[in-house]
This record gives C-alpha cells, structure tokens and sequence, in this order.
C-alpha cells in the first residue's frame, strides 16, 4: 500500500501521474505549517526508500506500479512554499517534466541500488523543481 501510494500505482498507464495529482489535490485542501511539512518530508523519504527496495524485489526495479517516489517528489517541489494553485500546478508540470525528461544528471540517480535508486531520481527532480519555482517566485511570476 505504500509503495503504490494506496493503490495509485495499479493505474495501468499514468499512474506517476495520477499520483503527483492526488498528492497536489491533497496538499491543497490540508495545509500544514513548516514543521509538520518537513516531518512529512522525512517520512515520505524514510517509508518510500523502505518500500520501493522491499517492492522490487516483489516486482522489478523502479516498477510502475511503485509510485511513492512521485508523491515523495512532489512534496519536495512544494515543500515550504505558498499554498496558492498557481504553484502547485506550475510545481506539479515541472516536477513531471523533470521526472519524465530526467535532464541534469537526474537520469543517473536511478542507478543506485535498491529504494535509494526508486526514490533517488523523483527527489531530485523535486529539487530541481522547487528551485525554479523560487526562481519564478522571486521574479514575480507567480
């Protein structure tokens, strides 16, 4: 169940997807302050390395049906930041983008053995996202 991020990762095509849309819809109707988000961070991180290295040995590695790394991704986009839609639609389009494209080394983070390689490369691309949403941020684009 948590690998699947309760059964989003059955979804046959899409289901990364699915999943970084339910986390956007949820973080939008419970927000949570700062301190909370970073627990929540931390266990995403904990529970989806577990997980996904204990789901790919079950199926195979970075297995579509494992899709905890992409809500564990979106709340590193969105994480300590606003809770307005227009950053949680723009950090959801360039977290997918990242995740699918996998440009600037985020490809090679999925080398890594076990959950660490499931989880390492939609952090990243997290990262990635959450710094270009500070970038449009800061420039008064959103």
């Amino acid at each position: 169940m948590i690998a699947t991020a309760g059964g989003i990762g059955f979804i046959p095509k899409g289901g990364g997807t699915a999943a970084a849309v339910a986390f956007c819809i949820i973080w939008y109707l419970f927000p949570m302050g700062y301190m909370y988000q970073g627990i929540l961070l931390l266990v995403l991180l904990l529970a989806g390395t577990w997980s996904a290295g204990r789901m790919e040995t079950v199926w195979e590695h970075d297995s579509q049906r494992i899709v905890i790394d992409e809500v564990a991704g979106m709340m590193m986009t969105l994480a300590f930041l606003p809770y307005k839609p227009a950053i949680i639609i723009v950090g959801c389009v360039l977290f997918r983008f990242f995740d699918i494209v996998k440009p600037l080394g985020i490809g090679r983070a999925e080398i890594l053995p076990g959950g660490f390689g499931v989880m390492a490369d939609d952090v990243l691309a997290g990262f990635y996202a959450q710094v270009l949403l500070r970038v449009l941020m800061a420039l008064n684009l959103l």
